[in-house]
């Protein structure tokens, strides 16, 4: 059984939240012409599992007219900004779309999300349909907060074989070749590593993974549980100096700090051959089946894990990632849309159809008994990878920015932001971090 280690930290949660226009930030899709002014409400993003999602609720409204869902998708770090906002001033959605961590613990502390035990319990088909390890990444305490609404998502580096080949070389299996690869790529004329350094978290794949790869699980367990001085593991500064080797030697495109992961910007370089390789989640397949549909039929794309690092303690199997995404309901809906919702999750959610859309987009369900679903697939090369990633990792540990509080990932992302940018030093960084344990 993969084991994935879900890395929470005890936080503080302010009584008093900034209250905003919930109409400030738009819709940047299409809601569901559906219900009521007590029609439960559903915030998801947008991307790879959207039109999942709205097959999922219009084939729900059309069944339940009485308990329709309202359904807006946002682009992920505008729907990140404002659904904090939204709940912490009490008027966040029914459905609460998250990652788990330290942004659910948060939640919970603040009583804005309500407790699923008893349903989970009263409810074993909906307990069964997951795998076990991914579940138990929505419980807090002891208790059920969250459950899993769409795919595992492991991050992983993809690399485009034809700019490859054209240079003759291969995926690289270590840090020392994945840095010997930069320059010949850079000679080519081709970007080594594309980077959607505007939206920040994907900055943060790299880190993860080098402090994985260098000192394994515990370096960041011991970040997440606030352990005082955690942040000076010497994992950690030399994972930051690895990344400003890699930016010295122009390992990534020209104004990759401009670059937007939400436009999928950052995909369109991997696949139009101007950058040779890219480290994100495995989400972004779907995107790039759909939009560069034949680069991905023709079997241009490749994929493998992280490379591993001369000297690292880390398992070369262990990965970061995202176990799943969550559905959470609100603890301020009314009492009709915490039935409508709780129906949804019971009976709406991963239905046959729900569950073969989601492997059509290029997605590994967390459910069960899906192996023969992907062998199916025309996708089933990097679906049958990714589902083993996931199932075969000694350590699965959640994205940081999601594990910790979200004063801690805040800061975390700011500040390597500024190390990419050459801005601080590795020491600084870590200082900087040290100050936010426990907050």
């Amino acid at each position: 059984m993969v084991k994935l280690t879900l890395r929470t930290a005890a936080i503080a949660v302010t009584a008093a939240a900034v209250s905003i226009s919930l109409a400030a930030c738009g819709s940047s899709g299409p809601a569901s012409s559906a219900g009521n002014a007590d029609s439960a409400t559903m915030w998801g993003l947008t991307g790879g599992n959207q039109p999942v999602l709205q097959k999922s609720i219009d084939a729900w409204n059309k069944a339940h007219p009485d308990e329709a869902v309202k359904l807006d998708f946002f682009a992920n770090d505008a729907y990140k900004t404002k659904v904090r906002t939204a709940v912490g001033a009490g008027q966040g959605p029914t459905f609460i779309y998250g990652w788990g961590g330290g942004v659910l613990k948060s939640y919970v502390d603040a009583g804005q999300v309500a407790d699923l035990s008893d349903f989970v319990s009263s409810n074993p088909d909906v307990k069964s349909r997951y795998l076990p390890s991914v579940l138990k990444n929505g419980v807090i305490d002891g208790k059920t907060y969250a459950l899993p609404n769409n795919n595992v998502q492991p991050v992983v580096l993809y690399y485009n074989k034809e700019v490859f080949d054209k240079i003759g070389a291969q995926a690289p299996k270590t840090w020392d070749e994945l840095m010997a690869l930069v320059p010949k790529f850079k000679a080519a004329g081709i970007a080594p590593f594309s980077l959607g350094g505007q939206s920040k978290w994907p900055d943060l794949m790299w880190l993860e993974y080098l402090v994985e790869r260098i000192g394994g699980p515990e370096v960041f367990a011991n970040i997440a549980a606030n352990k005082p001085g955690a942040w000076s593991d010497p994992a950690v500064k030399a994972a930051l100096s690895k990344i400003q080797d890699l930016v010295d030697a122009g390992g990534f495109a020209n104004g990759f700090s401009s670059i937007a992961a939400d436009s999928n910007a950052d995909q369109a370089l991997l696949y139009t051959g101007k950058a040779a390789m890219i480290l994100q989640g495995g989400w972004i397949y779907q995107s790039m089946k759909k939009d560069a549909a034949d680069f991905v039929k023709n079997g241009k794309l490749g994929y493998v894990t992280f490379p591993t690092v001369s000297g690292g303690k880390g398992d070369p199997a262990n990965v970061v990632g995202n176990p799943s995404n969550f559905w959470s309901i609100s603890s301020k809906a009314t009492d009709s849309q915490k039935k409508a919702a709780l129906d949804y999750v019971k009976s709406g959610m991963f239905t046959d159809a729900d569950t073969q859309s989601l492997i059509d987009s290029g997605a590994v369900p967390v459910t069960t008994g899906i192996e023969s679903k992907l062998a199916a697939s025309p996708d089933k090369d990097f679906l049958s990878y990714v589902y083993g990633m996931a199932k075969n990792a000694p350590s699965f540990t959640l994205s940081w920015d999601q594990a910790l509080s979200p004063a801690q990932g805040d800061a975390m992302l700011a500040n390597l932001d500024q190390i990419f940018l050459k801005k601080i030093s590795p020491d600084q960084f870590v200082s900087t971090m040290n100050a936010t344990i426990g907050k």
